[in-house]
C-alpha cells in the first residue's frame, strides 16, 4: 500500500507525535508498504521513507501564525480561504496516488485550522485516499485551548465526526472524550496505543537482535535466565524440570541458557544431547532455548547483558561453583535471584536471593518463583511492557489490521 503520514512537523524535530510518526513510518515500511512523511518542518531520517515538505502545513509558519491570531479571537480573516486553497492543492499532489492518508493530530488541535479545512475538503471529494484521523490530543476537551475555540467553521471541524474516515485515539481515555465530543458511540472509534522501541531503549546489540528474531523469547512471561556453560555441574536438568512445573501456572514461561558447551570435557556433548532429549520429553521445545543451538560464536558480555535486561529472573541451580559471577550481574540488572543453596552463592547473596536445594523438587522451585514474582509489581509490569507494549506487537495486532480493512 502507498501511505502518507501527515503532521505539522516531523523528525528530527523532537516531540511525542513526531516520534510516534517516525515509528509508524518505520514499522509500515518494514511490513512492505510504501510510506511517505509529509510535514511543514523536518527532514528525511530514514533512507527508505521520503520526506515531503509542505511549508504551509507548519504550525509555526508566519502566515499560519498570523491567521491563527485572528482565529483565536473568533474572527476568520480574509486570507483564510486562500490558505485553505493552497494547502488543498499541495495535499492533493502529495496524496494523488496514496491508498491511505494518516493525519496525526491535525484534525484534533487548532494549531493550523487551514490545514484541517483542506483535509476536510479532500475527504469530501470523490477521488481520495482512505483517511485515518489519529488523535493524540483533543483541543475541545483541553481547558488551556478553550479560549481559542469558537462556535462555527472552522473550529467545529475539530468536534464533528467526518463521514467515511477512521477515527483513532491512543487510549481509552481519549476515546471516551472523543465519543462525548462528537456524540458518537465508542464503536465508531479505534484505540491504538503507542508502543516502546524496546531494542533501542535498552540498546540491544545486533547479535542479540538476530538471536531474538530466531526465537519467541520476547513473548515469555516470565523469562528465566541461566547464563552458564552447558556442563553437568550446572544442574540444567533441574532448570528444565522447574520450567515444566512453572508452566502449569504460567503457560508462557520460558528459559534461556546463554552459554556454549563446556570446552574441556568431551562428555559435555553427551550431556547436551541428554538435555535435548529431556526437553522433548517435557514438551518444552519453543519454551526452553539453548543459544548454543543457534550459534557457535563467542557471545560477548554486551550480548549477555542484553539478556539480563530482558529477563524477569536469574535461575541459577548449580551444584558446584567457585564463585558465582551471575549473582553479581543479576544484582546490577535488578533481577530477582533464584539460586541453589550452596556455600559460594550463599556467601554472595545471603539476604538478597531466594534459595533452594540443588536437588529441590521442581514443583517447589516453581512455586517459589511464582510466589515471589507474582508479588513483585516491578517484574509484572516489566513483563507486561515487554510482551504487550513493544512497537512490533502494537503494529501487527492493531495498526496493520486497520490498513487491511480498506
Amino acid at each position: 500500500m502507498r501511505i502518507v503520514l501527515l503532521h505539522y512537523s516531523a523528525l528530527p524535530i523532537i516531540g511525542g507525535v513526531e516520534t510516534v510518526v517516525g515509528h509508524h513510518a518505520r514499522l509500515m515500511t518494514e511490513a512492505g508498504h510504501e510510506v511517505r512523511v509529509a510535514a511543514g518542518r523536518g527532514e528525511q531520517v530514514d533512507d527508505r521513507v521520503p520526506f515531503i515538505q509542505i511549508p504551509l502545513a507548519d504550525s509555526r509558519h508566519p502566515e499560519v501564525l498570523s491567521i491563527k491570531s485572528e482565529l483565536d479571537q473568533g474572527r476568520v480573516p480574509p486570507a483564510f480561504p486562500r490558505l485553505v486553497d493552497e494547502l488543498t492543492k499541495s495535499l492533493r499532489e502529495v496524496v494523488a496516488d496514496a491508498d491511505w492518508l494518516i493525519a496525526h493530530n491535525v484534525c484534533s488541535l487548532n494549531k493550523n485550522l487551514a490545514l484541517t479545512a483542506a483535509l476536510k475538503r479532500i475527504a469530501e471529494s470523490a477521488r481520495r485516499p482512505r483517511f485515518l484521523l489519529w488523535h493524540h490530543d483533543l483541543a475541545w476537551m483541553t481547558p488551556r485551548y478553550l479560549a481559542e475555540l469558537h462556535d462555527g467553521h472552522p473550529w467545529d471541524l475539530l468536534r464533528t465526526d467526518w463521514p467515511e474516515v477512521v477515527q483513532v485515539t491512543i487510549s481509552k481515555f481519549r476515546a471516551v472524550e472523543l465519543a462525548k465530543l462528537m456524540n458518537v458511540s465508542m464503536d465508531r472509534i479505534r484505540i491504538v496505543p503507542n508502543g516502546i522501541d524496546m531494542e533501542r531503549f535498552l540498546k540491544i546489540e545486533e547479535t542479540t537482535k538476530t538471536l531474538l528474531a530466531r526465537t519467541n523469547l520476547l513473548d515469555a512471561s516470565p523469562l528465566l535466565l541461566l547464563p552458564v556453560r552447558i556442563t553437568p555441574r550446572k544442574n540444567l536438568e533441574l532448570a528444565l524440570r522447574t520450567l515444566r512445573a512453572l508452566k502449569e501456572s504460567h503457560p508462557k514461561a520460558m528459559l534461556v541458557v546463554t552459554g556454549p558447551l563446556g570446552a574441556h570435557n568431551p562428555a559435555n556433548r553427551q550431556y547436551f544431547d541428554a538435555l535435548l532429549d529431556l526437553r522433548r520429553e517435557l514438551i518444552l521445545e519453543g519454551s526452553a532455548h539453548f543459544l548454543a543451538e543457534l550459534t557457535d560464536e563467542f557471545l560477548p558480555d554486551e550480548v549477555i547483558s542484553d539478556f539480563y535486561q530482558l529477563a524477569d529472573a536469574l535461575f541459577f541451580p548449580s551444584r558446584e561453583e567457585g564463585f558465582g559471577l551471575p549473582i553479581l550481574e543479576a544484582g546490577l540488572a535488578r533481577l530477582p535471584i533464584f539460586c541453589a543453596d550452596i556455600p559460594p552463592l550463599k556467601e554472595l547473596a545471603d539476604g538478597f536471593a531466594n534459595f533452594f536445594r540443588p536437588d529441590e523438587e521442581p514443583a517447589r522451585a516453581a512455586k517459589l518463583i511464582s510466589s515471589r514474582l507474582e508479588n513483585n509489581l516491578t517484574h509484572k509490569f516489566q513483563a507486561h511492557v515487554r510482551t504487550e507494549r513493544a512497537w512490533q506487537k502494537v503494529y501487527w495486532e492493531k495498526i496493520e489490521p486497520l490498513l487491511q480493512e480498506g
